[in-house]
């Protein structure tokens, strides 16, 4: 008998029906709040050498539709290496075709990353004497919203401050984050070692640990959209974005990265928070600089599409990039990802993957450190 089920971390599915293996009628089952949903995750069992066809029926109804658009689920027998299986959407049900060579292979929206490797990315990283690991609050569920400082709190230094995974759906942040803290640690790295000497960098890893426990895409554990709370955070509601925002202004900030995915668009980009009403020159130049700079440091980068540049004084200060730049008059970004391939630079058995998002936060941080004097 076909099994599907996901009772774990992360998980996220509703069974309608099972009637056979090309017959597995599924549904998304939304996030809290009941406003978002898209984020899925499964493991389907018993379904060895067998056609299945996999059904997400409210495929019309989740938060962004056309995202699903030339999009092509991932799937894994170990839940490390992730490939991209034969996926449609007929603008109602997003259909995913997979002939199992296993007796167990789970199915999600993107590589999911686990609360155990969250806490095994924050154990290793205080490996490094050069780390101090803070739990700046419980969130909702009592999860600690962990704030790692990388380097010397010393006059005159840098002070970097990096976000990721505010929607708990965009999972490629954490891959990101991982790959970018990484590398940031290496002491046999010139790099990293440089950066640290000139800078004091703040990470949050996972700003929204409650929401990636429970399956949501966008929000957390009481409905808030984390990207929609910068200007008047709630310490009951949105204490994760709360007590962030707190120590950023205890430290100043220097510099700015939030890391985020995008369901829609097939690139790697970088918006910036144009439409604020201190935006001017130097800041454009600044943004613009950056971004040319990761471009020609990675092919995985470009600069040709993402957002429509907001226009002046429509700059929305709930969100991070836009409350950064307006409050601390600093170069302040969000870095998206997608969860499809990169219609640049395409690798189509694994789309875009954990491997690629751990590669983009090595070579973010080049730009970084290229970037220090401009600061």
């Amino acid at each position: 008998m076909l099994h599907v089920s996901s009772r774990f971390d992360g998980g996220n599915i509703e069974v309608v029906s099972i009637e056979g293996p090309e017959s597995i009628r599924l549904k998304i089952r939304r996030d809290a709040g009941d406003r978002h949903a898209q984020w899925f995750y499964f493991q389907l069992a018993n379904a060895r050498d067998l056609d299945c066809r996999l059904m997400i029926e409210n495929g019309d109804e989740v938060s962004y539709p056309d995202g699903f658009e030339g999009y092509q689920a991932v799937a894994s027998y170990d839940q490390e290496y992730w490939f991209r299986v034969p996926t449609r959407f007929d603008g109602k049900t997003l259909s995913i075709e997979h002939r199992p060579e296993s007796d167990s292979v789970f199915y999600a929206y993107f590589a999911p990353y686990s609360l155990e490797r969250h806490q095994m990315l924050i154990s290793r990283a205080l490996e490094s004497d050069r780390v101090r690991a803070e739990a700046l609050c419980l969130t909702p569920d009592g999860h600690p919203l962990t704030l790692l400082t990388i380097g010397e709190q010393a006059p005159g230094r840098k002070k970097l401050w990096i976000t990721a995974r505010q929607h708990p759906g965009e999972t490629m942040a954490e891959w990101w984050a991982e790959g970018f803290l990484d590398r940031l640690l290496d002491i046999e790295d010139p790099v990293s070692r440089s950066l640290l000497d000139q800078a004091v960098v703040y990470l949050v890893p996972n700003m929204n640990p409650d929401g990636s426990v429970r399956g949501h895409l966008r929000v957390n554990a009481r409905g808030v959209n984390l990207n929609r709370a910068w200007r008047d955070p709630s310490e009951g509601d949105s204490p994760e974005v709360y007590f962030v925002r707190q120590r950023m202004h205890e430290t100043g900030v220097d510099l700015a990265l939030d890391v985020h995915g995008d369901e829609g668009l097939p690139y790697n980009f970088i918006a910036g928070a144009d439409g604020v009403p201190r935006f001017d020159t130097a800041m454009a130049e600044q943004l613009e600089g950056f971004k040319q700079l990761l471009a020609a440091i990675t092919p995985d980068f470009q600069t040709e599409h993402g957002y429509e540049r907001d226009a002046p004084g429509t700059a929305d200060l709930r969100k991070a990039t836009d409350y950064a730049a307006e409050t601390f008059g600093c170069l302040a970004m969000t870095l998206e990802m997608p969860f499809k391939d990169v219609a640049n630079a395409p690798v189509p058995e694994i789309g875009w993957s954990p491997g690629r998002a751990i590669n983009l936060g090595r070579a973010c941080l080049d730009a970084i450190h290229r970037y220090l004097p401009r600061l």
